[in-house]
Parts: structure tokens; C-alpha cells; sequence
């Protein structure tokens, strides 16, 4: 098992935002958490990436006990997280952002462009915009440019927080397509999102958050074909 989350509980400026979730995630393995927005999703990628501490629950990553251990630490491990609403250098060209994506490897030159051309592949509007600071790309280049800041460091495991957030469909349905392909390629993927129906398209494993607990869990189909989750989320 790469990440195992047993019981995991999460208090914030003294609210129970978390509380008795459990999450696994195989090795290679894209997996979604959804929920309406304020359900915990985001929370719990802070509780895994050592941002928030757990007050209760353990977190196993590689068969070892990470649960409160420092951000710093938990990066080392081979864990990335793409934030929510991007967080880039914006006064940064792209490519000073991919670089700062690698610090992991600083010492390691060849790897760190091996890992440029990578991305470059992945995103070829990086390559052409290389150059470019980085406030000055549209939304869509922007989060392309933060997920391929998070591939920098080899992650064994990429943690992407509300990759559709304020993007037009068109831009989405390009951006899942590149989660998928990245994961087809070995990267394994932990998705938390709000695109409920998007979302449940592409991955092999889905959990529904719901007022910080788990209402449901199950491979996309099912989760797509629940009752529940066509009502709550899907609008059908």
C-alpha cells in the first residue's frame, strides 16, 4: 500500500473538520476525493502534506508512520501537492517556477533538466512560453504550470487540489485527459475536486466527503451510478 489514512481526525482554529476518515491508495492507482465545497477535501491533503496535524488517525505512507511529521519531511518522501487556486511565482518566468519545483535535486543539474524536458513534453505551451512570467499566463497555462512544478521532484505520489476551479470546460476536459495519460505513465494520483462527474470519469477509485466523514466509496462507475451521488452532486 503507498498511502494508507486510518481514523483520521483534523481540528482547525478549533472545528472538527475531519473526522474518523480512512483512505488507500495502492501503488499506481488514481484516486479521487469529492464533496461540496467545505466538506474537508483540501484539509485532508494539508493533514497528509504535514501542514495541518492530525488530533487523531494515522497516516502510513510506504509502510511508515508519517502522521504529524513536518512538510519539509513528508516532500522528502517522495509526496508533491498541487494547491488550490495555483499559488505559482506569478513575478517568476515558467521556467524559475519549474526549477523551484526541483529544489529536492538542486545539486543534481542533469536531473533537473531531464525532468524540465519531461514537463516540456507534457505541456508544450511551457516550452514555447518558457520565458514568460507567469502572471501573465491564462488560468488553463497556469495550472498546467503548477502541476508540471509538482512533476519536478519525481513525486511518488502527486497530490492535485481542485484542478478545475475556475477553468472553462474546453481547458478541464484537457486537464483530466493529462492526469489520466500522467497516471497511464505510472504516476500515482490522489485528486481532490469539486467536478464531481468530470472527476469520477477518469479514476479507478473514488471517496465522497461529506461534513468532514466518508459517505461513500467505490470505483468511479459506481460511485457515478449511485443514487445518491446523482442527486447531491450530478443534478440527475
Amino acid at each position: 500500500m503507498l498511502l494508507e489514512i486510518t481514523n483520521l481526525c483534523v481540528v482547525v482554529d478549533g472545528l472538527r473538520v475531519l473526522e474518523g476518515i480512512d483512505v488507500a491508495i495502492d501503488e499506481g492507482r488514481l484516486v479521487a476525493v469529492v464533496g461540496a465545497n467545505g466538506a474537508g477535501k483540501s484539509t485532508l491533503l494539508r493533514a497528509i502534506s504535514g501542514l495541518d496535524k492530525p488530533c487523531a488517525g494515522k497516516i502510513e505512507f510506504e509502510g511508515r508512520d508519517i502522521t504529524g511529521w513536518q512538510p519539509k519531511a513528508v516532500a522528502a518522501l517522495g509526496i508533491a501537492m498541487v494547491p488550490e487556486g495555483k499559488k505559482l511565482f506569478y513575478e517568476m518566468t515558467a521556467l524559475e517556477n519549474l526549477k523551484m519545483g526541483a529544489y529536492r535535486f538542486k545539486k543534481d543539474a542533469a536531473r533537473i533538466d531531464r525532468n524540465i524536458e519531461r514537463v516540456f513534453q507534457l505541456f508544450p505551451v511551457l516550452r514555447e512560453n518558457r520565458h514568460r512570467i507567469a502572471g501573465t499566463f491564462s488560468g488553463g497555462e497556469q495550472q498546467m504550470l503548477t502541476i508540471a512544478r509538482g512533476l519536478m521532484s519525481d513525486p511518488k505520489l502527486l497530490m492535485i487540489d481542485e484542478l478545475s476551479l475556475g477553468l472553462a470546460p474546453i481547458v478541464v476536459d484537457t486537464l483530466m485527459q493529462t492526469v489520466k495519460e500522467l497516471n497511464r505513465e505510472g504516476v500515482s494520483i490522489l485528486l481532490v475536486e469539486q467536478n464531481v462527474n468530470q472527476v469520477l470519469k477518469i479514476v479507478d477509485y473514488g471517496y465522497v466527503i461529506e461534513n468532514g466523514e466518508l459517505a461513500l466509496e467505490g470505483s468511479g462507475t459506481e460511485l457515478r451510478d449511485n443514487a445518491h451521488v446523482k442527486a447531491a452532486y450530478l443534478g440527475l
